[in-house]
């Protein structure tokens, strides 16, 4: 018996590109090219796979006037 467990995004620590995107109704190539950036604070590289740190993300966002 498999059992997928739904984690909903508002609980998760850390999220793809695609639930980052929404989210935080910003586009997924936007979301590419800020995380392409080595300053980004709310990146986490897994290999190849980029990941959005919710919580950094959330701050980044907070402060931001446009992006």
């Amino acid at each position: 018996m498999n059992k997928t467990i739904e984690i909903p995004i508002y609980q998760k620590q850390n999220l793809t590109i695609e639930e980052a995107a929404v989210y935080s109704n910003i586009g997924r190539n936007k979301l590419r090219q800020l995380t392409d950036d080595e300053k980004c604070v709310f990146v986490l590289w897994v290999g190849e796979k980029r990941l959005i740190k919710r919580k950094q993300f959330d701050e980044f966002i907070e402060k931001a006037y446009s992006i």
